[in-house]
C-alpha cells in the first residue's frame, strides 16, 4: 500500500518514553464509508490515492487498515478546561504516525473518533457524523483564510451509532498538523515533577518546530517569546475574521500555532464583542472579546511550565517569565491596531485611527450590524441591503473615513489592496454550515462540497457568493455544542 500511496513515516514523537503516550491501534469499524476526501492537501501531502478503490479508502481512513510504516499511539496531555486543571490524553483519537513530504516538512497524521485508549475516562472515543464534517468544513475555511490551521483530509462514516443525547451516525476525521503537542502537553509532564521528562518534551519541541534557537544561550526564554508573538499573531487573525473558537483550554492551543480544535467554534455575524454561542460556555469565558485574555492566560500557564527551565533560581525565573508574559497587551495592541487599520485600508500610523476604529466598532454594535459585510460594503461590495448604512451616523463616520484616507498620499489601489486581503467577502456562515450538515446527515453531500467550494477563495468575487454572504434571518439564538 505504501508504494501506490507514497505514505512516508518517520515516528520520532512514538520513540518518547511512554510517559509521554499509549501505544494502541484504532478500535475497528463494522461498515466504514468515505464521505469526503481532500484531494488537494493529498497532493500538498504528496500522497496519491489515486490506484486504490473507494472501499479500500473507506477502511484506510476508519484505521481498519493500518499504512506501512506508521506506529499509532494516543498522546498524553493535560489542560485546563474552563480554568480547571485535569489530566486529560488522546480519549477518542489515535496519531497513526508522522508524515515526511518531498519538502522535508513533517506533519501529523491523526484519526479522530478511532475509539476507547486509556485517557477516555468515561467516554466512548467515539465522534459523532456532525462535529467531524464540521471540523472539516471550518479548518479547511481557515486555511483558505491564511490563518494557521490544522487541517482535514477525510472524514469517513462508521456504519455505527454513538449515543450522546441521542443516537448519532458515527464517523472518523483524518486530522493533519504540523504537530499535537500542546499547551497542556506541558502540563502534564510537568505536573509529574520530573526535570529529565520536561527537557525531553522541551527538546523535542526545539528540534521539531523552533530549531532556530537551537544554539540560543537560553531557550526556554526564547521559546516563551516566540510562541507569545505566534499565539499573538493567531488571535489578532481570529479577531479580524470574527472568529470564536468556543473552548480555548490549555489543551486546545497548539505548541506549534495553528488553531486546533474545532468543536463549538463560530463565527460573528452582527457584531457584538460579547458574541458566545458555545452551550457549555455559561460565563461567556471564552466569549469574542475574551480571546486575547484568555490567550495570555494560557500563555502564563506555559510559563509556569517552563520555570525550571529559565533559571535555576526559581525567583529570577519567575521574574523574567512575568516580564515576558506582561509583554502580551502592548504587543497585542499594536499588532491589532495595525490589523484593523487593514481593514480600513489605512497606510502610515495616525493617532486618531484609533478613534476612527472605536467609532465603527461602537455603531456596528449599536446597530446590530453585520461584521463581515461591514467592510464588504466599504469596499463597495453590496452584499445585503442593509438600511442602517443609510444612517447620517454612519454617513458622518464614513467622512471622516474618507478624509483619514486622503492622507494616504492618495493611494486609492494601495487602500483597496490592503482592505481586499483583510476582508474576506465570504466567511462559514453558522446557518449554511448547520444546513450543509442538516444535509449531510440525510446522505446529501451535496450542499457541504459546495459550501467547501465557496469558501476556498474567501477573498475573490464570484457569481453565485449572495447566498453565502447574507447572516441569518432566524431570532433564535444559535448555540453551538463540543461534541465529545
Amino acid at each position: 500500500m505504501k508504494n501506490f500511496i507514497n505514505w512516508n513515516f518517520d515516528n520520532s514523537y512514538s520513540k518518547l518514553p511512554d510517559s509521554f503516550k499509549e501505544n494502541i491501534t484504532p478500535v475497528s469499524v463494522r461498515n466504514p464509508k468515505l464521505l469526503i476526501f481532500n484531494e488537494n492537501l493529498a497532493k500538498e501531502l504528496n500522497l496519491d490515492f489515486s490506484k486504490i478503490e473507494r472501499s479500500q479508502l473507506s477502511n484506510i481512513f476508519a484505521g481498519n487498515i493500518l499504512p506501512d510504516g506508521s506506529n499509532s499511539i494516543a498522546q498524553a496531555y493535560a489542560g485546563h478546561q474552563f480554568g480547571h486543571f485535569t489530566m486529560l490524553g488522546d480519549g477518542r483519537a489515535v496519531l497513526i504516525g508522522e508524515h515526511i513530504t518531498r519538502k522535508n516538512k513533517r506533519y501529523d497524521i491523526q484519526f479522530k473518533g478511532s475509539g476507547k485508549t486509556s485517557f477516555s475516562r468515561n467516554g466512548d472515543g467515539r465522534a459523532a457524523l456532525g462535529p467531524m464534517l464540521r471540523e472539516y468544513i471550518i479548518s479547511e475555511a481557515m486555511h483558505s483564510l491564511g490563518i494557521p490551521t490544522t487541517r482535514s483530509l477525510a472524514v469517513v462514516q462508521t456504519g455505527e451509532e454513538v449515543i450522546r443525547e441521542r443516537p448519532l451516525k458515527g464517523a472518523i476525521l483524518t486530522r493533519v498538523a504540523l504537530s499535537h503537542i500542546r499547551v497542556g502537553t506541558f502540563q502534564y509532564i510537568a505536573a509529574r515533577q520530573k526535570k529529565d521528562e520536561l527537557e525531553t518534551l522541551f527538546n523535542y519541541v526545539i528540534n521539531r518546530h523552533y530549531s532556530n534557537i537551537s544554539n540560543s544561550k537560553n531557550k526556554a526564554i526564547d521559546l516563551l517569546k516566540i510562541f507569545l508573538e505566534k499565539q499573538v499573531e493567531l488571535v489578532i487573525n481570529w479577531m479580524r475574521i470574527g472568529f470564536i473558537h468556543g473552548v480555548m483550554n490549555t489543551d486546545n492551543m497548539s505548541i506549534s500555532g495553528e488553531t486546533i480544535d474545532y468543536g463549538p467554534c463560530a463565527f460573528m455575524d452582527l457584531y457584538d464583542p460579547k458574541t458566545v454561542f458555545s452551550s457549555i460556555d455559561q460565563m461567556g469565558r471564552y466569549a469574542y472579546c475574551n480571546q486575547p485574555l484568555i490567550t495570555k492566560w494560557n500563555l502564563s500557564r506555559f510559563a509556569e511550565c517552563l520555570i525550571p527551565l529559565i533559571d535555576k533560581d526559581q525567583d529570577k525565573a519567575i521574574n523574567t517569565a512575568t516580564e515576558i508574559i506582561n509583554t502580551f497587551e502592548n504587543k497585542y495592541e499594536i499588532k491589532w491596531l495595525n490589523m484593523m487599520r487593514n481593514k480600513l485600508g489605512l497606510t502610515n500610523i495616525y493617532e486618531e485611527d484609533k478613534y476612527l476604529i472605536l467609532d465603527l466598532l461602537t455603531w456596528m454594535h449599536q446597530n446590530k450590524v453585520d461584521y463581515t459585510n461591514t467592510f464588504c460594503h466599504l469596499m463597495d461590495f453590496k452584499v445585503e441591503k442593509d438600511k442602517n448604512y443609510e444612517k447620517s451616523d454612519f454617513q458622518n463616520w464614513k467622512k471622516k473615513w474618507r478624509e483619514r484616507l486622503k492622507k494616504n498620499n492618495n493611494n486609492s489601489e494601495n487602500s483597496m489592496k490592503l482592505m481586499r486581503n483583510a476582508n474576506p467577502l465570504v466567511i462559514p456562515r453558522n446557518h449554511k454550515v448547520e444546513d450543509a450538515l442538516n444535509e449531510a446527515n440525510k446522505n446529501n453531500t451535496k450542499p457541504m462540497i459546495k459550501l467547501i467550494e465557496i469558501l476556498n477563495n474567501p477573498y475573490n468575487e464570484k457569481t453565485d457568493l449572495a447566498n453565502y454572504q447574507e447572516p441569518s434571518v432566524s431570532k433564535e439564538k444559535y448555540q453551538t455544542f463540543c461534541g465529545t
